[in-house]
């Protein structure tokens, strides 16, 4: 992709490739319009899934998860993200759950990657298959042209080993790779030596649930061995700096041994100047010594991912971005074209009414928070 000037006359604006967040939650799309604070302090990172997060997905019905996901990707488009991989779960709306959000990215003109995170955590092993029935149906029954689906887990603490098996299974049915949290926090480590692994990478491969090109978020407990053992099961890993900061969960200082580390931003807002400026700071913080060229690496590898979950003369190979970049200010986004179709041009987006998006976001918000807060 070409990098040479592009803009309008007296400006310095690059076409460049679209940013790709290749790990990223679209049902929190509606938390920066006043989520509630939790009922109390989370001591633990567990505790802050249970309190904020599991409250969150709980509470989602089909209306605010279409409103969410909406508002996600609105604000993604004119930020210059084209393509998204995105890790769903909302418990008490599982059927159809991933229609939403296709709908929704096929709409407004984002490129996106889906899946439904099967889980135990509510309602056992009942819960679990439903959760990959709903991968299933859509990988089988999906034909946007801009989506595509993997088959998903939860952070595999929520699972038991029956329910790993049958994922992997799907994988190989549907020859579809998994999206799964790994190690983003000791805990998942803790679960899995407690089931008689080494860790969770160890327990996913020996259950047959890690088929080449899977995507494995966060990875911030993962020693430097376990980092060179996905990347020889060919496996992506996907960093989140200003999650994994914002959950005090640690710094991923192994995933240096790996040239398949991406990057995302788990739920935070798909600006990914914002989440690259997040890594220059903490890598200088936290890993000082490491490769100079990180930050280009994690951008790049996320193109390469989307490449290959897209191949063919339609993939992201369309997806470009004319933009102007400021010291010390957010970047000017002229254009964005996905696959083609120019989505957003001087800042507007074409495909829908951005202000009708917003009313919506915000009262749907409303009604999200209220039922969040009696759970």
């Amino acid at each position: 992709m070409s990098t040479a000037q592009a803009g309008p006359p007296g400006t310095g604006a690059r076409l460049r490739p679209g940013y790709v967040n290749a790990h990223t939650h679209f049902y929190s799309g509606l938390v920066p319009l006043g989520m509630p604070a939790p009922p109390r302090e989370p001591k633990n990172f567990v505790e802050i899934l249970q309190l904020v997060w599991w409250r969150l997905d709980r509470a989602l019905d089909e209306a605010s998860l279409r409103a969410s996901v909406r508002y996600y990707v609105a604000e993604a488009l004119r930020h210059g993200t084209t393509s998204m991989i995105d890790h769903h779960e909302s418990p008490e709306f599982i059927e159809g759950s991933l229609d939403v959000l296709a709908d929704a990215c096929q709409e407004l003109g984002l490129r996106a990657v889906v899946c439904y995170g099967a889980t135990e955590r509510n309602g056992g092993r009942t819960e679990g298959k439903r959760g990959l029935s709903e991968c299933r149906r859509f990988i089988r029954g999906n034909t946007r042209p801009l989506v595509r689906g993997a088959v998903g887990l939860h952070a595999s603490f929520t699972v038991s080993d029956d329910t790993v098996r049958e994922a992997g299974a799907l994988c190989t049915e549907l020859n579809a790779p998994m999206h799964v949290h790994v190690a983003e926090d000791a805990a998942d480590v803790a679960d899995a030596k407690k089931r008689g692994y080494s860790g969770p990478l160890e327990r996913l491969r020996d259950l047959r649930a890690l088929p080449a090109g899977s995507i494995l978020a966060h990875g911030v407990h993962l020693n430097d061995t376990e980092v060179r053992g996905a990347g020889q099961l060919d496996c992506w890993l996907v960093q989140n700096p200003r999650s994994n900061e914002g959950n005090r969960v640690g710094y991923p200082k192994a995933l240096v041994h790996s040239r398949k580390v991406a990057l995302g931003t788990d739920g935070w807002n798909a600006n990914m100047p914002e989440e690259r400026a997040a890594l220059l700071r903490l890598s200088a913080e936290q890993q000082p010594d490491a490769p100079a060229d990180q930050v280009g690496r994690r951008l790049e590898a996320g193109r390469t991912l989307v490449a290959q979950l897209f191949p063919g003369a339609d993939g992201p190979a369309k997806d470009e971005i004319l933009i102007e970049a400021h010291d010390g200010a957010p970047d000017t986004v002229h254009r964005v074209t996905v696959a083609g179709r120019t989505v957003v041009k001087d800042g507007r987006l074409l495909t829908a009414d951005l202000e009708e998006i917003r009313a919506h976001a915000r009262e749907q918000a409303e009604r999200l928070w209220k039922r969040m807060e009696a759970l």
